[in-house]
């Protein structure tokens, strides 16, 4: 049998195999996930978050408990603080849910944060999917201690629980924006501690500040005492009524939580390309220059791009020749508009042209005079679009009118459209400005119109659809 088999059949040892193998960010870990992704999905996926001492550790044991007496399995992922000597996890979760490591329908699994910022450890989306796959019908996340503003455990849970404890500040905590805010459920730990009360008082308070429409779920204040028990079966009902209540809505929260999965996956992925394409020490030394004030960070990340993707982020995206992008079931095929090629107006087309052709070795197109523009165009091939160098052949063309006011350069973008009529009349119902109301003869025997710069961002748009 493959890993992945053994996973699926809810073998321990290959689930701490598959686990181990995902967190060292491996390639076979990265080919595990896509054997396992398409039976994923089923799992429920509790978040408990709180600051460090609020007892999460203990009420997730006694959750587990609960939820082991109605027949459920569970997958735990404890997330925990980093050992400064080994790198790993300090395990000081685990050992408060001894009780659990004998059942079978149990798996617990530490996690150490690696330096992640956030509360979670990068790999933990991916660790809960193996849990997933495993078939274990809860998935519980809990995160190392938090502070204020990490809160990525709403972007990986289906429901966030914050755990608070009294006597630790956090009644003015509960006016504050950040943790707070995340919440589906609150739950006042350690509840027999004095202050208890005040804290749900001023949750209470600042829930009563915040405004909704009917029917959102308003988050239950519980008040628990994880060492004895108490309390935690009405958690386990409050996490079934959130559960009841936004099933309709659980697949758009899905769908936000794997963009964030894929945006986190592409900056961390897009880094590993830049240290390995820059020459070795390269990156240092730009961080040598921002730091002595020779380069700002703007311009580092910009010659930065360059270098690596050929890409400057100041300028219109440019269609390139590639890799085709995976098609996703049940989405429709790519942008109805693609970069056709960029128009520069120039004084003088043979002498534009010794620059194009004789200097860059680029081929060059016969010229065409466009009769309705009163100009003369030349098209110079560049991979998948192409430049159109444009000379005025009357004064008064609006390439003359432009050249007058600020001299050759970059005119406008072209973008390609299959049906132009259809797009100008989505653009008039949004109330974009336009030069055009209809299509006009362009060069080509294609079909033009112009977005007014105003509507672009001070960019000049043609759309062109190609004639027959």
């Amino acid at each position: 049998m493959t890993l992945a088999e053994r996973v699926f059949a809810g073998d321990a040892r290959a689930i701490a195999r598959a686990i181990s193998l995902i967190e060292d960010e491996s390639p076979a870990g990265a080919e595990l996930v896509r054997e396992i992704y398409p039976r994923t999905g089923r799992a429920y996926l509790v978040g408990v978050t709180g600051p460090p001492g609020a007892g999460k550790s203990t009420l997730v044991d006694r959750m587990t408990t609960e939820l082991r007496k109605a027949g459920q399995t569970v997958g735990i992922v404890a997330v925990d603080p980093t050992s400064p000597f080994s790198g790993g996890a300090i395990l000081g979760d685990r050992v408060r849910m001894g009780a659990h490591f004998g059942d079978e329908g149990v798996f617990i699994r530490s996690m150490a944060t690696r330096g992640h910022l956030g509360g979670l450890a990068r790999a933990t989306s991916d660790v809960a999917l193996v849990l997933d796959s495993a078939g274990k019908d809860i998935v519980m996340i809990e995160t190392v201690g938090v502070g204020q503003d990490e809160v990525d455990i709403v972007r990986t849970a289906d429901i966030s629980i914050v755990v608070l404890v009294p006597g630790t500040g956090d009644e003015v905590q509960a006016l504050k924006a950040g943790i707070m805010e995340i919440a589906d459920i609150f739950v006042v730990n350690k509840a027999d501690r004095d202050g208890a009360d005040r804290l749900v008082q001023s949750v209470s308070a600042m829930l009563a500040l915040q405004t909704g429409q009917p029917g959102d779920w308003r988050p239950p204040i519980l008040k628990t005492e994880a060492t004895t028990g108490m309390g935690v079966p009405e958690l386990i009902g409050a996490i079934a009524k959130f559960r009841a209540h936004s099933e309709a809505t659980r697949a758009t929260r899905q769908r936000a939580r794997q963009e964030y999965r894929l945006r986190d996956l592409l900056s961390h992925r897009f880094m590993q390309v830049v240290e390995r394409t820059l020459p070795e020490g390269e990156l240092q030394h730009v961080v040598d220059g921002i730091a002595e004030r020779k380069v700002d960070p703007y311009s580092a990340t910009t010659a930065i791009l360059k270098t690596v993707c050929g890409v400057d982020p100041a300028m219109p995206p440019v269609s390139r020749a590639g890799p085709a992008m995976p098609q996703v079931p049940g989405r429709r095929g790519p942008a109805k508009a693609i970069l056709d090629h960029v128009g520069v107006a120039v004084q003088n087309i043979d002498e534009a042209l010794a620059f194009y052709r004789d200097a860059l070795g680029l081929e060059v197109e016969e010229p065409e005079d466009v009769a309705t523009q009163r100009v003369r165009a030349h098209f110079i091939p560049v991979g998948e679009s192409s430049i159109e160098l444009l000379e005025a052949t009357a004064s008064d063309s609006a390439i003359a009118k432009y050249i007058d006011k600020r001299g050759p350069g970059i005119h406008h973008i072209t973008l390609r459209v299959d049906d132009i009529r259809a797009v100008l009349e989505r653009l008039k119902a949004r109330g974009v400005r336009l030069v055009d109301e209809e299509p006009r003869q362009g060069a080509e025997g294609s079909l033009v119109a112009f977005v007014h710069p105003s509507a672009a961002h001070g960019v000049l748009v043609e759309l062109k659809q190609k004639g027959s």
